[in-house]
């Protein structure tokens, strides 16, 4: 019992010197900020975004690496499929990626984020290969968010030193640009368009079918069973997106092996566990309990 007070005595001290003064800190190495370049090139903007940021995050903006996502940069993966250009003027979306944090993939979204929902974000990362880190998606304004993608992927490639291949950032994009054209054209929630394309990918993938017609009738076959309407054109086009998914995954899953063991190390030495302290305690005075 002695034994067991001088070592929670220990602990306390040791808690009160070396943590309560100085904070946990995570590894700004591993948090990368990406601004829309119309959020950034307004100082009031950028303020309303580094504010959400801070406040969600918990870090020291100055300590963090960032970088702007311009018009060009998304339009070299956005113009491809869908034929969208977008103006320097309409990049608001922005994103922050922690490695820090522990387990799988989490997205929080801002409020200001009208289309793309976190389940969105995740879906498409998941077919990029990644699988790990906590992002915070927000914009000064309102924005559906489709530009966030091009800003997201970019983080995990200057946290990990690591390019994603192109061909799976032009898939993930699309299939974030058709979830979001089929909201807009149909009545369709963002979350039942995901789930069904969740499911629709998994039974893909699964039985790697790559044949567009049997796709096809998978969709059909989804859309009857969660009652879901939409288009033949947007099924046609939803079905040529998941094709596309299915086609790189073999360069998404080799992505996924060359940041496995950054994103794994980031996750498992990220937090701090008080029994690990109490034990580490225990060891240096040789105190068995």
């Amino acid at each position: 019992m002695h034994k067991r007070i001088l070592a929670i005595c220990l602990v306390t001290m040791f808690l009160a010197m070396a943590v309560i003064p100085t904070g946990f800190a995570a590894n700004t190495d591993q948090v990368v900020i990406t601004y829309g370049e119309t959020a950034y090139m307004n100082p009031q903007y950028k303020s309303v975004v580094d504010n959400y940021f801070a406040e969600k995050a918990n870090v020291d903006l100055n300590n963090v690496n960032s970088k702007v996502i311009t018009a060009g940069d998304v339009n070299k993966i956005s113009s491809g499929f869908s034929g969208k250009y977008y103006n320097s003027n309409q990049i608001f979306s922005s994103a922050l990626l922690d490695l820090n944090q522990n387990g799988e993939i989490t997205v929080e979204v801002d409020d200001s984020i009208t289309t793309i929902t976190p389940e969105m974000y995740m879906s498409a990362l998941k077919s990029a290969g990644i699988q790990g880190g906590h992002v915070y998606v927000t914009s000064p304004v309102s924005a559906t968010g489709e530009s966030a993608l091009a800003g997201i992927m970019d983080c995990y490639e200057e946290a990990t030193d690591v390019e994603i291949p192109e061909n799976v950032k032009e898939a993930a994009n699309q299939e974030i640009a058709t979830q979001a054209e089929i909201i807009n054209n149909s009545n369709v929630s963002a979350d039942d368009l995901n789930k069904l394309v969740e499911d629709v990918k998994e039974k893909v993938s699964e039985e790697n079918i790559t044949d567009h017609a049997t796709i096809v009738n998978i969709i059909n076959d989804y859309s009857t069973t969660y009652n879901i309407n939409i288009s033949d054109n947007d099924i046609e086009n939803l079905a040529e997106t998941i094709e596309q998914v299915q086609s790189v995954q073999d360069d998404a899953n080799a992505y996924k092996e060359q940041i496995s063991d950054i994103v794994d190390s980031s996750s498992s030495d990220g937090g701090f566990s008080l029994d690990g302290i109490f034990n580490s305690i225990l060891s240096v005075f040789n105190i068995n309990l």
